[in-house]
């Protein structure tokens, strides 16, 4: 357990939960440091056979801290945690459940492309700003979306920036399932549990099966990557940042 990042442990499962609700659980370096170290204790723990993503009410995340990301993009600097999260979750051997109440954005809803069964509540909502920011989709997003959706879902989402509901979700084969706001983290610890119980070896190989390589997830999101932190310094990223803070301050 960290702050904001609360690790624990219920039977064969891990659950990783993101516990920032002050912030809407706006994520920063020290938590995708911390997401980062214990995806990677939960692979070479054999007693733990899947991972369980959670938020809070309201909130999976609202995605980057813009402070941190604003402290990232004037110091010329690097975001080694993201990056290593983001390969780790790539390169996960067991099972990832994850539940989604209320907002998800940006990183916040592309984690769950990494994930294989996502449940949603009604009003949850997704969206991935990037271009607003004057960014570009990061987490492979730009890989594994069309993929799943087809190229004009993947350009409404990650592109035009649109918001996709629960059932938008649902709909593009983004998550698995929506269940209610009382319901939703016993139903997702009952998957996960569920996928924990099914001999191991077996489903890891019938989800390597069903995903694509993990050498071209990575190499996807280290091309992004590049793209990102160059955009992050460009004067229109710089300008977008400025005037979303403005707006927060108003």
């Amino acid at each position: 357990m960290t702050q904001h990042i609360d690790i624990s442990r219920q039977g064969a499962v891990q659950i990783i939960r993101v516990n920032r609700p002050e912030k809407k659980n706006a994520f920063t370096r020290a938590m995708y440091d911390a997401m980062w170290k214990g995806l990677a204790a939960g692979e070479e723990d054999e007693a733990i056979r899947c991972h369980l993503f959670l938020g809070v009410p309201g909130a999976f995340s609202t995605g980057n801290d813009m402070q941190d990301f604003l402290a990232y993009a004037t110091s010329g600097g690097d975001m080694p945690e993201l990056i290593g999260f983001l390969e780790c979750l790539a390169s996960l051997r067991k099972p990832v459940v994850s539940a989604v109440d209320g907002l998800a954005i940006g990183i916040g809803t592309t984690i769950h492309l990494h994930c294989d069964l996502t449940l949603a509540t009604p009003r949850s909502l997704f969206r991935t700003p990037f271009v607003d920011l004057g960014l570009v989709p990061e987490a492979a997003s730009s890989l594994l979306v069309p993929a799943v959706t087809g190229h004009q879902k993947a350009f409404a989402l990650l592109a035009m920036g649109n918001d996709f509901t629960a059932a938008d979700a649902l709909a593009a084969g983004l998550i698995y399932k929506i269940v209610s706001e009382e319901a939703i983290e016993e139903e997702a610890l009952k998957l996960a549990e569920k996928a924990a119980a099914r001999a191991p070896e077996a489903l890891q190989i019938s989800r390597r099966l069903l995903k694509r390589q993990p050498e071209d997830v990575i190499a996807r999101i280290h091309e992004e990557a590049k793209l990102f932190s160059e955009r992050l310094r460009s004067k229109e990223a710089q300008a977008a940042f400025m005037a979303f803070m403005s707006r927060k301050k108003s």
